[in-house]
């Protein structure tokens, strides 16, 4: 597999999209982006000028899209959501620091 087709790969996969889906949005046969992203077949620039457009990217970033890029944006993605767990989970405690002291206040009388 090429680094192109890599690309496109590991994008098709960010969007949840199998080959039929990407296929058919491009107007094209399954095996025949299938031989694009196993690097059978090379990309004419309109080719990868319609793949970029499908993807929301320009030709250049497409083929300066690395996996890093992707891991950095996972792992950023990764903190924020750890983040706002951490913030639920104090906010639940919180909670049932209230929830005890109203119990006891109701029973306490």
């Amino acid at each position: 597999m090429n680094k192109v087709g890599k690309k496109i790969r590991l994008l098709r996969h960010q969007k949840d999209w199998s080959q039929q889906d990407v296929s058919k949005k491009l107007g094209i046969s399954i095996p025949a982006f299938s031989k694009i992203e196993t690097g059978i077949t090379d990309i004419n620039l309109s080719r990868l000028i319609q793949i970029a457009k499908l993807f929301n990217l320009t030709a250049v970033q497409l083929l300066s899209f690395s996996e890093t890029d992707q891991l950095n944006d996972y792992v950023d993605g990764t903190t924020s959501i750890q983040q706002k767990l951490k913030e639920r989970e104090e906010e639940i405690i919180q909670l049932q620091k209230k929830v005890i002291d109203l119990y006891g206040q109701l029973y306490k009388d």
